[in-house]
């Protein structure tokens, strides 16, 4: 197990649980970091699922709150805080990252929220993520299908004591590994509302950042988006796909493992998170021992804070984790912890990304859900950058082609401020609509990279414009 409970830490939850706090909520309006007063609405809280106490980020619409979608974002991982989504993705606030030089980091406004369009509720999930936690040992544990299921609860709670906001019009949004649990929660919302459960929830669609959607798809991709991107040679290639029949998730001969393994030489220092970027996850001299494991492992997870990394840059040299830590450094001030209103003694550490949950994969495919989904009349934005070597672009466009939808905008550029951000293709079926579209020179995730394009994005695709 990897979060302990001491007998102190139980009679503490019990506490809590006995003292009537299932649900709580808290208007903030200062953080530390942030000269003077939010401009706009935060509300922070705790909702709870059985023996777990979810913690929640919510940010009204700088437009319209009582009209504009209502939109429940949750980070992949697993095991990644809502704060991931908020401060590096697609919320209001950013780090001052550029001068930063020691102590509390310092906040400042981003423009290209998607708050400006839309009401936001951050989710730290599944339990063990950011400021979540258990009141029970076997709490703690979790998998796939059991998180898709709370995250119903969860939202059928929330809207319980949020009545004004039940008539909104709902989507969900995920990145990275929580993509393959959208569907699923999808698929449940639909269930329920036939079932007759309340609240009804009006869902309306859901958003996909760089999801992970079948493993093995995402594994036997990466071969071919090395040689795209000229990371491997031409001969490489075609001897792979000669030994390994297509087949490089799980190869069956020799001579297909012979070919994989001169691949790897040269791709295992790559950053698969952007592959325009330093390699430097781990700052170790046994950086190539551990990207080996890393790949082994043929995780999502998400680059660990759990480790220790240096505080500030090394003269020239960059690393997108000494972005990262700045949130473990903030999260974890007395003062942050005041302000968002974190119940004292429920959480020891606060990670961005917390590896160490209880958590079991118990599926790698969803696309049959999604093919189920097509009857739904839903609206699906999918994007991705193409700079991702973690789940290429390519993957994500075959699994699209497999539902069998009918083209209704054939492959074409889109355009911000009269530049090509990326490239879009429009699906439909008997209601159901879906848009696919990459962000140009994007890694995973596209909005830690085109904040300003996946806004406008995002902002085009919620109201129903063409990109």
């Amino acid at each position: 197990m990897a979060t302990k409970l001491s007998s102190g830490y139980l009679c503490c939850m019990l506490l809590l649980l006995l003292s009537g706090t299932a649900f709580s909520q808290s208007i903030v309006k200062t953080l530390p970091g942030f000269p003077g007063e939010l401009p706009f609405k935060l509300e922070t809280g705790y909702i709870t699922v059985g023996d777990v106490v979810f913690f929640y980020y919510f940010i009204e619409s700088e437009g319209f709150p009582g009209a504009d979608p209502l939109l429940l974002y949750y980070n992949g991982g697993p095991g990644c805080s809502g704060l991931n989504g908020f401060l590096y993705q697609i919320g209001p606030l950013k780090f001052n990252i550029t001068d930063y030089t020691g102590g509390l980091p310092t906040l400042i406004y981003e423009p290209s929220s998607w708050s400006r369009t839309a009401n936001i509720i951050f989710l730290d999930g599944p339990v063990g993520a950011g400021f979540s936690y258990a009141t029970a040992q076997e709490a703690w544990d979790t998998t796939d299908y059991l998180y898709a299921t709370q995250l119903y609860e969860f939202l059928r709670n929330w809207l319980s004591i949020h009545p004004s906001f039940v008539n909104n019009p709902v989507f969900l949004g995920s990145d990275s590994y929580a993509g393959i649990i959208t569907p699923i929660l999808a698929q449940n919302i639909i269930n329920g509302n036939e079932a007759g459960v309340v609240p009804f929830v009006n869902l309306k669609g859901f958003v996909l950042s760089c999801p992970h959607t079948n493993t093995d798809l995402e594994t036997d991709v990466k071969i071919t988006f090395a040689h795209r991107m000229a990371l491997i040679s031409d001969a490489m290639y075609d001897t792979a796909k000669d030994t390994c029949h297509g087949n490089y998730a799980y190869p069956d001969n020799s001579n297909c493992t012979e070919a994989l393994s001169a691949i790897s030489q040269c791709i295992e220092l790559i950053s698969d998170q952007n592959i325009l970027e330093p390699a430097c996850a781990f700052l170790s001299p046994k950086a190539k021992e551990m990207a080996k494991e890393e790949r082994a492992r043929r995780s999502l997870r998400e680059k660990s804070n759990n480790i220790i990394l240096p505080s500030t840059r090394s003269g020239d040299f960059w690393c997108k984790n000494f972005d990262y830590l700045l949130s473990d450094i903030w999260g974890n001030y007395k003062s942050v912890q005041e302000a968002l209103h974190v119940r004292p003694g429920t959480v020891k550490q606060f990670f961005r990304c917390n590896v160490t949950i209880e958590y079991t994969v118990d599926t790698d495919d969803v696309v049959p859900v999604h093919k189920n989904l097509t009857a739904s009349g839903l609206q699906v934005l999918v994007f991705s950058g193409d700079h991702d070597m973690v789940i290429p672009h390519i993957g994500i466009e075959q699994w699209i082609l497999a539902l069998d939808l009918t083209i209704d905008t054939d492959w074409r550029p889109w355009f911000v401020d009269g530049q090509v951000a990326g490239y879009t293709r429009k699906y439909t079926d008997d209601g159901y609509r879906l848009t696919y579209a990459t962000l140009k020179g994007s890694g995973h995730s596209p909005p830690e990279y085109k904040r300003r394009e996946c806004y406008d994005m995002f902002d085009r695709w919620i109201h129903y414009y063409p990109l």
